[in-house]
């Protein structure tokens, strides 16, 4: 389906409304558009990630590999957020929806990275370097659209899968971000607890 944006201000939500999928309105803050706006904003932010990669393109295989993995991981949250931004009511046969696909997908990813990642032992502190550091903010932000979906689904059905495909992102934000550090020689701080 091709979209086409002719204009971006349309004046329609200055009231503190806005359109589903459909055409139906409803309040900014309702759980449906909560639940689609941090994919957004989780895809906006996986966006900074990509941007502190490019920096590093051309010089390892690394930044080539995270870079076609975050870009698949975009265009699949644009997908979640159009299934998101789509009432029951009107779905239509074609539409694409995440399922086990999706997910198995993501699964494979994390076993790959995790062969070259040591056991954790304690928890670790977000950070080592920019990548990883803007890869671990990704994976707070999933947690929290993992959050709004399931308040969605609390109160209008969403299907099994895309609280399924949130929840596994997040743990492929964990292990990437864990994944570049390793690659990029970068040091893991770990959790010490009642340190002062």
């Amino acid at each position: 389906m091709a979209i086409r944006i002719t204009r971006v201000y349309t004046r329609t939500g200055d009231d503190g409304m806005t359109a589903l999928v459909g055409g139906k309105r409803v309040p900014k803050d309702a759980a449906r558009i909560e639940a689609y706006g941090t994919i957004d904003e989780l895809n906006a932010v996986v966006g900074l990630a990509r941007a502190w990669n490019e920096e590093g393109r051309g010089e390892r295989e690394l930044h080539l590999k995270l870079d076609a993995m975050l870009q698949e991981v975009q265009q699949e949250l644009f997908d979640l957020g159009s299934e998101l931004a789509t009432p029951e009511d009107f779905t239509y046969e074609g539409m694409h929806r995440m399922g086990e696909d999706e997910v198995t997908r993501i699964e494979r990813v994390i076993d790959e990275c995790q062969k070259e990642l040591e056991p954790l032992k304690s928890f670790i502190l977000p950070g080592g370097g920019r990548i990883s550091a803007q890869l671990h903010q990704c994976r707070t932000v999933c947690r929290r659209a993992e959050r709004e979906i399931l308040r969605l689904s609390r109160v209008e059905d969403v299907g099994e899968w895309p609280l399924r495909y949130v929840n596994r992102l997040s743990d492929l934000f964990f292990v990437l971000g864990r994944w570049v550090g390793r690659n990029l020689g970068e040091t893991e701080y770990l959790w010490q607890r009642g340190l002062r």
